[in-house]
């Protein structure tokens, strides 16, 4: 059976959180763009932050630095707390919607939903599957397909055609338990990225960041968006190596 393809998000915070508000998230919390990732420009971000999205091309340099990162932990083992909320990507061009599930699903306690939310109903049904399972379970979810492919047309710029190949995706980075995990639906597991804060979260994710950055040194598509807790409207600005830059769609499926 063919799998299903959705239309890409576009990568706007504006657009991101519009999204989630339709499936019945309150806006105590919202999401951002990142001026950059130096210590000056991080500070400018409202804190606290509870997740981090990042957005990259999927290119050769990156699909080899996969595989092999995948093999490493497959040998050496890692411990991921069973707290995380993971799920694997099995819609082509979801992983918009993926990267703000996981992104929301693992600070549900910090998180507020209205009355009959859709995707905390999602969420609650979901939780003890499996990657694979959840993935399965995102399939037949009408309400957020819905919701997803609504979004996708609208934005700055022109929805692609949905049999259309888009190299560039997204993660989610979290906090679970002081421990810093990069949430890819394209890969078999969390990611573990050592110890973190609520403090230093920001920028322990930030140095993540920077190391996709490095590994695509030639390449200027990376977006970084922080989810922060609301004090005031933000004036979002893209960051893409310190320049502002279009806004972009997401993503490739796994």
């Amino acid at each position: 059976m063919e799998s299903q393809r959705w239309l890409p998000l576009e990568a706007n915070p504006d657009f991101l959180f519009q999204f989630l508000k339709q499936l019945g998230l309150l806006p105590t919390w919202q999401f951002g763009d990142v001026y950059g990732l130096d210590p000056d420009l991080l500070s400018m971000v409202p804190r606290p932050v509870c997740s981090v999205l990042l957005l990259f091309p999927v290119t050769e340099k990156y699909e080899s630095y996969r595989l092999e990162e995948e093999a490493k932990i497959k040998s050496q083992s890692q411990e991921v707390s069973s707290e995380v909320y993971f799920m694997k990507q099995t819609i082509s061009n979801a992983c918009g919607t993926i990267g703000l599930i996981h992104a929301v699903a693992n600070n549900q306690d910090r998180l507020e939903f209205g009355p009959g939310s859709a995707l905390k109903k999602f969420l609650s049904e979901s939780s003890s599957l499996s990657p694979e399972k959840k993935a399965k379970f995102l399939e037949e979810d009408e309400s957020i397909r819905v919701t997803h492919e609504s979004s996708a047309q609208e934005g700055q710029t022109e929805a692609p055609s949905i049999d259309e190949k888009v190299d560039l995706h997204f993660i989610a980075f979290v906090n679970v338990g002081g421990k810093l995990y990069e949430l890819d639906g394209r890969k078999p597991f969390p990611i573990a990225h050592g110890t973190t804060t609520e403090d230093t979260f920001l920028e322990n994710a930030a140095e993540v960041c920077k190391e996709f950055m490095a590994r695509d040194p030639d390449e200027l598509r990376f977006t970084v968006v922080a989810l922060s807790k609301t004090v005031t409207a933000t004036i979002l600005q893209r960051y893409v190596h310190g320049r502002p830059s279009a806004r972009t769609r997401s993503c490739r499926a796994g």
